[in-house]
């Protein structure tokens, strides 16, 4: 998933193109790291409930913002991911099941 997928100047497309723009290489584990990250299960949570309330039409403005945080930083994770997979694959190392 590309940087721009996250279409505005927000913090999480900013850092994301931050990411893409380096041509330094992690190590495998800071990949394996990077690939373990996942959202706290109250924050799954949180998204699957904004996400329901989306689907029915009865999310306020409010949560409609915090819904698009969650997918900001869901996209910025995913740019992360995608690199540290490069990252082992190129390096021979399996990405963590």
């Amino acid at each position: 998933m590309s940087s721009q997928a996250l279409a505005r100047n927000t913090e999480a497309a900013i850092l994301a193109r931050v990411i893409e723009a380096d041509e330094s290489e992690i190590t495998p584990d800071i990949a394996r790291y990077l690939l373990s990250m996942q959202l706290p299960g109250a924050d799954r949570d949180r998204v699957n409930e904004l996400s329901e309330k989306a689907r029915s039409g009865s999310l306020t403005e409010a949560e409609g913002a915090e819904l698009d945080s969650y997918l900001r930083i869901g996209s910025l994770l995913g740019v992360m991911q995608s690199r540290a997979r490069r990252v082992l694959k190129k390096t021979g190392n399996s990405a963590p099941q």
